[in-house]
């Protein structure tokens, strides 16, 4: 190899560039060490097979630079992202507010398996600049597993060879060290990758026909490998360029030709889970929308998250103050959802109090309100078995009542609450007897507008489902829609997670395709994975 000029390197702590490899598309398969650096990034320059989720995983207040590529378009020429790197980089070397930050060049698969991570590392070599290279699950390896192919096995293969798809191909008896071999390959056996090589095909089929692979030979084509939109089409050698066509496969896609195609009717776990290939659209807050989202994208589903609720701090801390402070004085205190305990707890910590400051009994309408005092250190006492304010009233009474009247005879109770909380629970504790002190630790407020992912996905009828996990939701969601969207979600199947969020939704003409028998998350998800629709 020819010796590669460079300028004295300058010595840093750490490197002040990573180039790191995304995967293919399922956030899940980026690296810890690849995460721990995006956790220091003051720059990242990603491209276009990088999932944009990743870029989460970013300081706030990281500059964000998109530089991707397609067959047809390009943001950037590979010199002008080489040279964006370096002028970055020396850019962030000369600030010193920001030492201990990184320049993170985020790419999809693997750097340097036909990445040109590899040029990207020679230009911040020649320019002196300190930089790690983290590798990345490639696609190579991944959209096969992710098809059900192992890429090797021991009776059917004992290599594989990544082949670039779309090089321009000298002849057979060309001296250019890029020529490819159809006829070694073709000899070879095993297992034959090709990346990016969709549109050739024809051309790529034909030639290792041509040069004495048989026809027969199973092959299948990936397309958005490791992403709940995979597609994959599988044929013979023969074929799955007409088959390709037909299934109008598109970039990205890979091509597996080799006897381990013909595993994937038995080991193909990721196109085979219940919700895969359905679109859900999720319309909780933007924080809890994640929890719901993970649980179905874990099952397959396809998620786009069109928050139609958005918490914002009370108006009257006044009052949130004098609950909290005298926390103690309560014989208990209610909470009916996990954004209200959080809410206090946030609150409490800015006035220096600690689990210590709650009373002895501390009730949650369910199980995800349960779990959010559990994370800070609380067990909750009551928690009805239907997830309901009037049920959970009925517990507090059944619970902390007089056994002899069945009243709560003075009881002093704190509900910490949403401004839109339901009057019910309230009017049936007093009904029953208590003093109840209430409080509003936040206020939810209607979003600006959907996402255009989320309009456009329902104007194209692309979406399967529509989760609700409030009656809050479904009004918001009724009031952000333009009429003739309207229509197109009575055309959508609607999960509800209890009655009274189906009671909403059938007054708005959008009545539940299905309810949740057990009113939280997971009773969702019970709900999905039973119905046969």
């Amino acid at each position: 190899m020819a010796d590669i000029s460079h300028e004295e390197p300058i010595t840093y702590i750490s490197p002040l560039v990573y180039l790191i490899g995304a995967g293919p598309g399922d956030p899940g398969l980026i690296t810890t060490a690849g995460a721990q650096a995006l956790g220091r990034a003051a720059v990242v320059i990603y491209d276009a097979l990088a999932n944009p989720d990743l870029l989460n995983l970013c300081p706030q207040d990281a500059q964000k630079i998109f530089v991707g590529k397609s067959s047809d378009r390009h943001t950037m020429s590979q010199d002008q992202i080489n040279q964006l790197l370096v002028a970055q980089a020396k850019k962030l070397a000369a600030n010193k507010n920001l030492q201990g930050r990184a320049v993170v060049r985020l790419k999809g698969g693997d750097p340097y398996v036909f990445g040109r991570g590899a040029e990207e590392a020679q230009e911040l070599f020649r320019a002196g600049i300190s930089f790690q290279v983290i590798p990345g699950v490639t696609a190579g390896i991944a959209g096969p597993c992710y098809a059900g192919i192992p890429v090797t096995h021991r009776d059917l293969a004992s290599t594989v060879t990544f082949i670039t798809g779309h090089q321009q191909d000298a002849s057979e008896d060309s001296d250019s060290t890029q020529t490819i071999h159809y006829t070694a390959l073709a000899k070879l056996g095993g297992t034959l990758v090709f990346y990016m090589g969709a549109k050739n095909l024809p051309e790529i089929t034909s030639k290792l026909i041509a040069a004495g692979m048989d026809p027969k030979t199973p092959a299948a084509v990936v397309q958005m490998a490791t992403h709940p939109e995979q597609k994959t089409v599988r044929a013979t050698l023969e074929s799955i360029a007409e088959a390709a066509r037909q299934a109008l496969i598109k970039p990205p896609a890979i091509t597996i030709i080799g006897k381990v195609v013909g595993l994937g009717s038995e080991l193909n776990w990721f196109q085979t889970r219940p919700l895969f290939g359905k679109t859900f659209l999720v319309t909780r807050t933007r924080r809890q929308a994640s929890e719901l989202s993970k649980q179905l994208l874990a099952l397959g589903a396809i998620v786009i998250e069109a928050p139609t609720i958005e918490l914002a701090p009370t108006p009257d801390i006044n009052t949130v103050d004098r609950v909290l402070g005298s926390l103690k004085n309560y014989h208990g205190v209610v909470f009916t959802s996990a954004n209200g305990v959080e809410a206090a707890w946030r609150r409490m910590r800015e006035l220096n109090k600690d689990a210590r400051a709650f009373p002895d009994r501390v009730a949650a309408v369910g199980k995800s309100t349960a779990e959010a005092l559990n994370q800070i250190g609380i067990a909750a006492d009551v928690i009805p078995e239907e997830f309901t304010g009037e049920n959970l009233a009925a517990e507090l009474i059944k619970r902390l009542g007089n056994k002899n009247s069945g009243k709560l005879d003075g009881l002093r109770l704190a509900f910490l609450r949403a401004d839109i909380a339901r009057p019910i629970l309230t009017e049936q504790l007093r009904k029953a007897g208590a003093v109840v002190d209430e409080a509003v630790i936040y206020q939810t407020q209607l979003p600006k507008a959907l996402g255009p992912q989320a309009i456009n996905a329902l104007e194209n009828g692309g979406v399967d489902w529509i989760t609700f996990t409030s009656g809050s939701t479904a009004k918001n969601l009724h009031t952000l829609l333009p009429e003739h969207l309207r229509d197109a979600v009575k055309k959508c199947r609607r999960i509800s997670i209890g009655p009274i969020t189906s009671q909403v939704l059938t007054e708005l003409g959008w009545p539940p395709t299905i309810e949740a028998a057990k009113h939280d998350i997971s009773g969702m998800i019970e709900a999905l994975l039973k119905s046969k629709s």
